[in-house]
């Protein structure tokens, strides 16, 4: 039994999209067969990596799954049919002598054109009314977290705030998890991550706030590194090397209680011209007639988070290879639809639904 054949590859935020040969796979399923073997095909549809919940992957780096899971598989991420399905179809039909039955219609997707997001509100703004802080003399990582009946936060981002004298140097010792925008009160600094772990902090007169977003990117899901899957930040993080203490910790899960409270939060305003994040946009999409599938496109943003109807779409990174998110048409309703929008840095005005999904640029593997 050959329990776990691969019909293509997964893809990672800042790589290809990988891509395995049609004919190479239905070859090599042929002679599996003909030995007498059976097969199990992974995977036959892989679907999508809804809300948070990609994983990652840790070899010689930490390396974070997309938001897509289509994996180049028999079916797309929406369900249709490949050149490998009908390939497919056709030995088996061989096999055994006989045509197989019709398959199912594929259902159609819709483009609905683009969306204006005209509302935001800035993530500072939203914070003292919408989230309880955490206060701890030292950092904790967000599964520790007293939160959700003790059992902590799972996913999503944490903020970490504390109040520094004067500038420095900046260092986590390798301590977050995954990455952190560092912010000097509202001023963006810089980012600390696997690679970057430390920054230089500008001067300046009295006390201020030293802010650092954490996101949890994704956890690794299988490997040696199992057992090292906490978030947030792990350990101390020094300024001018002394370890830095008297924390306000924020949760931002990001679930539909906190969606709820956002909607209805008051502070939104027109969006200017140019803003910089971290914040969040809103818009409506309008749909005449029956919902059906689409694709949202955020060329002119930079990352963060799709919201439609309360339903997590995932994360888009412009680093790519993704392109567009699937928004499945059941989460869709006739008429007006919610759009918000979790911006971390540059944002756009609109977005674009599309009716063909783009996953970036391929790259075959052998």
């Amino acid at each position: 039994m050959v329990m776990e054949y691969w019909t293509g590859w997964f893809d990672n935020w800042g790589g290809p999209h990988y891509v395995f040969d049609a004919d190479e796979m239905v070859n090599t399923v042929a002679s599996i067969l003909k030995l007498g073997a059976s097969i199990n095909l992974y995977m036959f549809h892989g679907g999508t990596n809804f809300g948070f919940m990609n994983g990652a992957l840790k070899t010689d780096e930490y390396k974070s799954d997309v938001t897509s899971y289509d994996y180049d598989a028999v079916l797309t991420e929406a369900g249709d049919y490949t050149s490998k399905f009908f390939k497919l179809r056709q030995l088996f039909s061989t096999i055994i002598g006989q045509p197989l039955p019709l398959p199912p219609m594929i259902e159609s997707k819709a483009s609905y054109g683009a969306i204006l997001l005209h509302q935001y509100i800035s993530l500072w703004d939203v914070l003292p009314s919408l989230v309880q802080p955490v206060k701890s003399e030292f950092p904790v990582n967000m599964e520790n977290l007293q939160l959700n009946d003790s059992s902590g936060q799972s996913y999503g981002y944490v903020l970490y705030e504390t109040v520094i004298f004067g500038g420095g140097h900046l260092h986590s010792r390798d301590h977050v998890r995954d990455r952190a925008q560092v912010f000097v009160n509202t001023m963006y600094v810089g980012e600390l991550d696997y690679n970057t772990v430390e920054l230089s902090l500008p001067e300046g007169q009295g006390f201020r706030q030293l802010r650092l977003l954490v996101e949890n990117r994704g956890r690794v899901n299988y490997g040696l590194a199992l057992n090292e899957q906490r978030k947030g930040l792990i350990g101390d993080i020094f300024l001018n090397k002394t370890p830095l203490r008297n924390f306000k910790i924020y949760s931002l899960e990001m679930k539909p209680d906190f969606l709820k409270s956002l909607r209805h939060t008051t502070g939104w305003s027109a969006v200017p011209d140019y803003f910089v994040g971290p914040a969040f946009f809103r818009g409506k999409l309008w749909i005449e007639h029956q919902p059906q599938d689409t694709f949202l496109k955020l060329q002119g943003w930079e990352k963060g988070v799709v919201f439609v109807n309360g339903h997590n779409l995932g994360r888009y990174w412009k680093i790519g290879p993704q392109e567009t998110l699937y928004l499945p048409g059941p989460w869709l309703w006739k008429g007006s639809n919610e759009i918000i929008i979790f911006e971390e840095r540059t944002a756009g005005r609109i977005i674009q639904s599309v009716d063909i999904p783009y996953l970036g640029r391929t790259q075959y593997v052998d």
